[in-house]
């Protein structure tokens, strides 16, 4: 999918070692301008809160990236990053059966990007895709173990490992954009992305750069 893009970028001259690797996704129902803006949104923030590190993460509501000196691209990693649950409401016996259906659900489809709906409860799901597909399911499968467990009784619940995450809410995630045909929201979110590419090639550039410097 083209929302989607990894790198490993060397300075001339580089040797293995002086190399960042780079990897972004956006929330795979988002249009090319909410995915190019909140790449943009994310690559600013990690400008600030990493200005002299060689790795970092950030996970928005929207997309996700991560650079680092050591290559993480295509290693399934399910650690947990973070996760949040909503207020435990036992005695809600509907709410407790349409979260089970929709996280069910969520892993019951063979897709990088899933969505699902039961009642009130609506979630979402997603791997980053340097993983295969079945590296995607086990990691789907593990953080919605660990969401059915922690967060069954609660109206909302997020968990996010290092290279998924599910989410389920009363509120809903899904852009106002979803009801676009495939084919052009793929092609528009190729072009849309040219921009938050290169700015991304630059950053990484200077990173890895500043991380030649530090050995």
């Amino acid at each position: 999918m083209s929302n989607f893009n990894n790198f490993k970028i060397s300075m001339p001259g580089s040797t293995q070692y002086d190399v960042v690797y780079g990897l972004f996704q956006c929330r795979g129902d988002l249009g090319s301008s909410d995915c190019h803006n909140c790449v943009a949104a994310a690559l600013t923030q990690l400008g600030t809160l990493c200005p002299v590190s060689c790795g970092g993460a950030l996970q928005l509501d929207g997309c996700f990236i991560k650079y680092d000196n050591v290559s993480f691209l295509g290693i399934e990693d399910k650690g947990i990053v973070t996760h949040k649950c909503g207020p435990s409401i036992m005695d809600d016996s509907d709410m407790m059966t349409q979260n089970d259906g929709v996280l069910t659900y969520l892993s019951s489809v063979g897709q990088y990007f899933r969505v699902a709906g039961s009642g009130k409860i609506h979630g979402v799901a997603q791997c980053t895709q340097d993983l295969s597909m079945s590296e995607c399911d086990d990691c789907l499968s593990e953080a919605i173990r660990r969401l059915k467990s922690e967060c069954g009784s609660s109206p909302w619940g997020d968990m996010f490992l290092s290279k998924c995450y599910a989410r389920f809410s009363e509120s809903g995630f899904t852009s106002k954009n979803g009801d676009d045909e495939d084919v052009e929201k793929t092609l528009a979110i190729t072009i849309g992305l040219i921009a938050g590419v290169a700015v991304l090639i630059v950053f990484l550039s200077v990173l890895n750069k500043l991380c030649e410097n530090k050995g």
